[in-house]
C-alpha cells in the first residue's frame, strides 16, 4: 500500500531505568494500533527491552507473590506490540544493535528482533515518513 506510513524510532534506555522505555513503548503501542510500520533501533541499554530472560518476581518487601505484583515485563510487552501491529496491517522491525548486545550479553531475544548495526539505522531513517531518537541522559 503506497500510503503506508512508516516510522523510525530509536531507543537507548535500559528497561525500569527510566520513563523515557516506557513511553516509547507507548508510541510504539500507537502506532501499531493504527496500522504503521514501525521500526525499532535499540542502541545501548536499551537491548536489553527484548531479553528473552525477563521474567516477574514476587515483592517480598510489600507482601505480594507473583500474580499479586503483576510486574511489567518489557519483552512480553515487545511480542504483544509486533502482534498488535500485524493484527492491524502494519509490522515492527525491531534491531538491536549487535556490539550493544555482546556488551551486555543480551543474546537471547524475543522472536522478531533482530541484530544490526548503526548502519541498519540509517537506513530505516531514509525509508521513513518520520524518525524519532529518545535520547538517554
Amino acid at each position: 500500500m503506497a500510503d503506508k506510513k512508516t516510522i523510525t524510532i530509536a531507543i537507548m534506555d535500559a528497561p525500569y531505568e527510566s520513563g523515557r522505555s516506557t513511553t516509547t513503548l507507548r508510541l510504539i503501542d500507537l502506532a501499531a494500533k493504527r496500522g504503521y510500520n514501525i521500526n525499532v533501533f535499540a542502541y545501548e541499554g536499551a537491548v536489553l527491552q527484548p531479553f528473552a530472560a525477563q521474567k516477574p518476581h514476587p515483592n517480598a518487601v510489600h507482601g505480594r507473590d507473583v500474580e499479586q505484583e503483576n510486574h511489567f515485563i518489557p519483552k512480553d510487552a515487545i511480542a504483544a506490540l509486533m502482534r498488535e501491529a500485524e493484527k492491524n496491517g502494519g509490522k515492527i522491525d525491531w534491531v538491536n544493535c549487535g556490539l550493544c548486545v555482546d556488551e551486555r550479553g543480551a543474546t537471547e531475544v524475543v522472536a522478531g528482533v533482530r541484530r544490526g548495526s548503526p548502519a541498519d539505522f540509517w537506513k530505516m531513517v531514509l525509508e521513513s515518513d518520520n524518525a524519532l531518537v529518545i535520547p538517554t541522559r
